[in-house]
Order: C-alpha cells, then structure tokens, then sequence
C-alpha cells in the first residue's frame, strides 16, 4: 500500500473518531473533509458540506461565522464562537496549514460543542439568582407582616426611617419627608397613612411641581358654578376637601406658590376651607404630610417659602436617605424590580453576578426611581435571559472598571510587590473581567485592544479558561 494511501487512511480515521467536528479546505475555502457528526451540530451532513465553499455556506447560514473564512483573511490561527441554525453553541478554531513559499494550503477547523456546558452555567445562574430572589420574598413576607408593602428595606439607615415611620404613625402631628428626588419619599407616605388611624380612608397625593399655577387655587380648594369661565356649571370640590378624614400629602411642597401657602396656613389654623368664588366654608379633617428636596429653610431666608407654614408643616420631619448612602438595599432592590418586570413583559431574565457588580458600584443619582427604570430597560433589550454587564450603560460599566482598577492599585501598593509581578496582576484581572463579560477572545481581544492571539496566548499563559467565562 502506498505511503499516501495510508496517510489518506489515517486522516480520515482521525476525522471520523474526533469527538470534535473537523472541517478541512484547501486554500481556496472549499471543504475538501467534514466530520460525520456535522448533521448534529450543523443541521447538514458531511457529503452536503464538501465540494461547497465557505461563502456559500456561511451566506446559507451554516457555518455562521465562518471562521475558515477569517483565517483566510487574516493568515493566523483564529477562534470564534459560533451560534448554529440547531441551536448548538459552538466554540470553532481554525489553523491554516502553509506551503513552503508560505501560501495557506489548507485550513483546518475544529468545532467543539459547548451547548450543554453553556445550559449548565445558564442553570446556575438561574439557580443562584432564585435563591436570592426566595430570601427577598422571605424578607418581603416579614415586612408584610408590620404593614411594609412594595418596598426593600434592608440597610441600619432605611430600617432607622421606617421605625420612625411606624413610632409617628399613630399620631396626627404633621410629616415632612426630606430627601434628594427618587429616594421613595411618596412610598414611605402611603406607608405612613396605611400605619395610621385614618388608614380606612382617602389618601390624597398632590404632586405641587405638575399643576399650573394659574390653576393650583382651584385646584386645591376647590371652585363654585360659574366662579370662573370654563368652570364646571356644578363646581366642583378641591383636593383638600377630597382629603377629609383621611390623609393630604403634598409631593415638592416647595413649589407651592406664595398665595396658595397662605391660603394653605389659613386652612391649617381654621380646618376649613372656602372654595374659590365662594362664601361659606366647610369644615375640614385631615392629615398633612408633605416631602421635598429642597432646604425650606434656606427658601425661608429667600423669602420663597412662608416662615409661618414651615413651622406649622416641620412638626416632625424625616429624611429619607439616598441610594448611594445604603448600597445594601440595591442588590434586593434589583432583584425585586427584576421580578416585577419579568412579570409584567412575560419574561424570565436574570442577572449575571458581575452585572450587580456594576449595579452597586454605580452611585444613583437619581436614587431608588433610576435603578427601577434601569432594570425596566435591562428587561426588555437585554438580548438573552442572562443579563451581562456589556447591557448595562456604558458610563456604569466604566466606572465599575474604575472603581476595581482603584481598589487594585491600593491593593498592590500595600502587598509591596515588585513591579514586574504588579503588571502580571493587573493583566490577570483585566484578562478575567474580559473573560467574564466577552463571549468569544475575538470580542476580548478588540476590548483590551489586542490582537486575538495574543489574547489566546496570554488565557493559556495564565490558566483563564475564556469559554466559560471562569470567575476565577
């Protein structure tokens, strides 16, 4: 037998007994072998596959990318993952093969499935973020139980704010909730009015900063027929009135206009109010509490905001702390939302551990109403149902890179290492967040601004296993 014959023999032996499915062209792209296992991964058996090319069969949705394709294009090893018509991930890498004048004569691609190993990882995930979803609910079911509803408390400060909350309940003194906007101040109102004796009855919420101040007066008061043109031919009551023995919260009190504050007072002092064109007053009961982000005190001294009222309004006040000030909460503050949102549009996203990385790195600025936005967003355009960090804004997912950078430094200046073993940290931890967030080394290489073998390279170098995006 001729020594080519049984090289033939032995080529296809080892074609045919690879676990992984190997694809061999000639320099031209057109697939000279293909495993017999092609039909599993690929959808299309090995005969249909040789005598094509790869364009034909990368624009046939076959080979998708075709990574015999880039090796041709960029003359080295290259490694890609690949997303079959059969649903299979699929981890390909292709060696060109060169003469001796340096031309690539053949390329030779293996494909190793990874679609069990990339459901195991997924379950996991899903696993972990059930239980922490469970010991949200479990810490939900326990604040029910004291009348804590639609809210995640979990940090000393907010736990500090809502025993305040239920001690002032009771009474009937006047509440004035501080705190910058979106920290949750009409949350903690509701809660306030459900804690108290009035509970059975109406609550009445007036956002000061959305209604025209032409119209405020009537609007709070109340108007009787005919007081003005348009008005209904019935009148009508005020919001004030609506509140009767129930509860007023007045949301941004500071942007209460100057004459309504004082009509406000009056009523305050009296408990009656007297509707706009009117002349008989009503009596009135009910419960004030207001909120604000701003310094009514320092409006005082601008002369914004009644001296008189804020006295009567700053019985009790209570300040409700931003979300940068209680990073305990945003872990189970995202995993609610998540929830709530999964519900709302059918779906069954979950997050990825470095993605709540990111989440409480980011400092919130627009506090509790941002972070449920954000995850309402994350929900609907997060392209699987594991949420990574490469959803997340750009601006958030630098500043986690910032802020791990700075704890990295201060880290090594302490350990006193030598500056050759400093760098080789530094480039562990920048090569594993890549790993973590990127899902091929084509994607962590243009990242970390490398070329893809040296990325390749520097994993093996290091031990970082890149296809399961190792945590380690």
């Amino acid at each position: 037998m001729e020594k080519l014959e049984i090289l033939e023999i032995e080529l296809d032996a080892l074609v045919r007994a690879s676990k992984d499915n190997i694809v061999i062209t000639d320099g031209e792209g057109i697939v000279l072998r293909a495993s017999p296992n092609s039909s599993a991964i690929y959808g299309t058996d090995s005969s249909s596959l040789i005598g094509k090319t790869v364009i034909e069969l990368e624009a046939e949705n076959v080979l998708s990318p075709s990574v015999t394709i880039m090796v041709l294009k960029e003359r080295k090893e290259v490694q890609v993952m690949q997303h079959t018509s059969t649903g299979r991930s699929v981890m390909a890498t292709g060696i060109p093969v060169y003469d001796e004048a340096g031309e690539i004569i053949r390329v030779i691609s293996f494909s190793h499935d990874l679609t069990e190993l990339q459901h195991l990882k997924e379950d996991y995930e899903e696993l972990r973020t059930t239980m922490e979803r469970y010991q949200s609910e479990i810490l939900e079911i326990r604040e029910k139980d004291h009348g804590l509803e639609n809210m995640v408390i979990k940090s000393k400060s907010i736990q500090r704010t809502w025993q305040l909350v239920q001690r002032v309940a009771k009474s009937d003194a006047s509440v004035v909730f501080l705190g910058e906007s979106g920290v949750g101040k009409n949350v903690f109102a509701r809660a306030l009015h459900k804690g108290s004796q009035r509970e059975k009855e109406t609550f009445i919420e007036v956002n000061c900063g959305a209604i025209p101040e032409s119209l405020f007066e009537s609007e709070m008061f109340g108007y009787e027929a005919g007081s003005f043109t348009g008005a209904n031919k019935k009148g009508k009551p005020g919001l004030i009135e609506l509140a009767d023995k129930g509860t007023l919260f007045l949301d941004e009190i500071g942007e209460l206009p100057l004459p309504v504050q004082a009509k406000l007072l009056k009523v305050l002092q009296e408990k009656e109010v007297t509707r706009v064109g009117g002349i008989k007053s009503k009596s009135i009961d009910f419960r004030l509490i207001a909120s604000t982000n701003q310094d009514l005190s320092e409006m005082v001294k601008q002369g914004k905001f009644r001296q008189d009222l804020f006295y009567r309004l700053n019985v009790i006040s209570i300040t409700i702390p931003p979300l940068r000030e209680r990073k305990e909460d945003i872990t189970m503050l995202s995993h609610y939302y998540l929830q709530k949102f999964n519900e709302k549009y059918g779906m069954s996203k979950f997050f990825h551990a470095t993605t709540i990385e990111g989440l409480v790195a980011h400092d919130w600025p627009g506090n509790v109403r941002e972070l449920q936005n954000m995850i309402e967003r994350l929900v609907i355009t997060a392209e699987t149902n594991t949420i990574y960090p490469d959803s997340l804004p750009f601006y958030i997912q630098q500043e986690r890179l910032q802020n791990t950078d700075s704890l990295l430094i201060e880290e090594l200046e302490e350990r006193s290492t030598t500056l050759r073993e400093a760098l080789e940290e530094v480039e562990i931890r920048w090569l594993k967040r890549a790993a973590r967030q990127y899902r091929t080394t084509y994607e962590m290489a243009e990242y970390l601004g490398l070329n893809q073998s040296n990325v390749v390279r520097k994993l093996k170098k290091y031990g970082i296993n890149a296809k399961t995006h190792s945590n380690a």
